[in-house]
């Protein structure tokens, strides 16, 4: 027994001793914190880094700095970046609102460059004064405001272009440096640019602005390797150019800091672009602001346009606008009819064939371009009532057509109490598009319609007009598909 209570006596001893040695440490601890307030001082360095180079571009540019004296209180602590020209005294600072609890801020050395050269004046190639200041202040307003400052110096180097054009006779813009395609930018990483679209056989390179000096700077083909870019500065290198030998649709990508480039051939169409040119058509013969046709989303071969063709002839602009002999869709031979579908892609103002349409066939057509197989379908458009309201009934595929006038489209006949739409296809059911009310249940004083493609939209765009049984009885519907009108009486 007298064992167990010398262990028991034991514990409480070895607790005590513990505990103080622990209040020792703790009260040490808070001297030692305490003087670490006391002596501590604000200072900020940069990165070890004098010259600015452009294999850099993607690296960062460091400010790191010490934490702020509190003065032991427990105070919290912002800090303040500014930049600027040493001479400038901050009056024109670069300035970073950083936040608490952190002693560090990275600049990408591309944003560094450029902000050297557009807002402190600096030039590529020399070397600028700079200062950075580091400014502390404290959630107590006791605490004066702490600063440090440290002076730097950077040498930009010549930013990267901005912009990038191509151009060359492999361009459907040809060598007019005034017209020459800009490429897209990358959001993502600035010095690279992405051209897709069309190319012919032919050569092509890039220059950096649409000036019409040829002296500008231009990016062009390194002699030792195809997927190496060449920057001519003033076009006083060696004119090497990229050759096309297949025209077909292409996606160029160009880096400037890595100085590649990569050509690859898609699997798309020739042309982007198709627009319709002539007397018969609604955009008459002007290339300049011709009416465009519809590219398919689901088959960019495919072309089409829904249009009033009058008694005279056209043609199909594609490539660019404005070039009379430029890239045209034409007729296998002059004059062609509606009938015959092939027809020829080619340049120039040569062979200029076009089709004719004649008095008995002016009318509206839907007109589709196959650029695959280079073939072309005209099908008149006919317009249907459908619903219980109208004779037809909801019996697709036997349905009779209103009478047609060009782009006029009249009916006659009696409506009964029910509803109705109208539809331009009589064959089954989501098979072309639909004239559809813009509300549910329209008066049929409102003429106000609007297109339902292939069922797109479900039930929510099934709109119809309402007939109410006071309304039943003989009406006149007039439908211009040009002008958009239609008038119920």
């Amino acid at each position: 027994m007298k064992s167990i209570k010398i262990i028991k006596n034991w514990n409480k001893k070895f607790l005590w001793i513990m505990s103080m040695l622990l209040l020792v440490a703790i009260a040490c601890r808070e001297e030692l914190n305490q003087e670490n307030f006391e002596t501590s001082e604000l200072s900020i360095k940069t990165s070890e880094i004098s010259e600015l180079l452009p294999n850099m571009f993607n690296s960062k540019f460091a400010f790191t700095w010490t934490p702020a004296n509190n003065q032991g209180t427990s105070s919290a602590i912002s800090y303040k970046l500014e930049i600027d020209k040493k001479e400038n005294n901050f009056s024109n600072a670069q300035t970073y609102e950083i936040g608490k609890n952190v002693y560090s801020y990275e600049i990408p050395i591309g944003d560094l460059n450029t902000m050297l050269i557009e807002k402190f004046g600096a030039t590529p190639g020399n070397a600028i004064n700079m200062q950075v200041r580091i400014t502390a202040t404290f959630t107590n307003e006791t605490i004066k405001p702490q600063v440090a400052i440290t002076d730097f110096t950077l040498t930009p180097f010549k930013p990267f272009t901005k912009t990038l054009y191509i151009l060359g006779d492999a361009t459907l813009n040809g060598w007019d440096i005034t017209n020459a395609t800009e490429l897209t930018q990358n959001a993502n990483n600035p010095t690279e640019f992405v051209y897709y679209g069309q190319l012919k056989a032919g050569n092509f390179k890039f220059t950096v602005s649409k000036n019409d000096c040829w002296c500008q700077d231009f990016y062009n083909r390194d002699p030792s390797d195809d997927g190496k870019i060449v920057y001519n500065q003033g076009g006083n290198g060696t004119d090497l150019q990229w050759t096309i030998d297949i025209a077909s649709l292409y996606k160029v990508t160009v880096n400037v800091l890595e100085n590649t480039i990569k050509i690859d051939k898609m699997n798309g169409p020739q042309f982007s672009d198709v627009w319709i040119v002539g007397d018969t058509s609604p955009s008459g013969w002007d290339v300049n602001n011709p009416v465009a046709l519809k590219q398919d989303l689901s088959n960019p071969f495919i072309f089409t346009i829904e249009c009033s063709l009058k008694e005279g002839n056209f043609k199909f602009l594609t490539g660019t606008r404005g070039d009379w002999c430029g890239q045209w869709y034409r007729p296998l031979v002059n004059n062609q009819d509606l009938v015959a579908t092939g027809m020829v892609q080619n340049s120039g103002c040569t062979g200029d064939n076009s089709w004719k349409v004649t008095s008995a066939d002016a009318g509206r057509y839907l007109i589709t371009l196959n650029t695959a197989d280079n073939t072309i379908k005209f099908e008149p458009i006919n317009v249907y009532l459908i619903g219980d309201a109208t004779p037809n009934g909801w019996n697709m595929g036997t349905l009779s057509p209103m009478q047609k006038n060009g782009s006029v489209y009249t009916w006659t006949g009696n409506l009964k109490a029910g509803a109705f739409k109208f539809t331009k296809f009589n064959t089954t059911w989501c098979d072309g598009t639909e004239l559809v009310a813009v509300s549910p249940d329209q008066s049929i004083s409102n003429g106000a319609f609007q297109e339902r493609v292939k069922c797109a939209g479900g039930d929510a765009t099934d709109y119809k007009w309402k007939v109410n049984a006071g309304d039943s009885g003989t009406h006149t519907i007039t439908l211009n598909l040009d002008t958009n009108l239609l008038e119920i009486k």
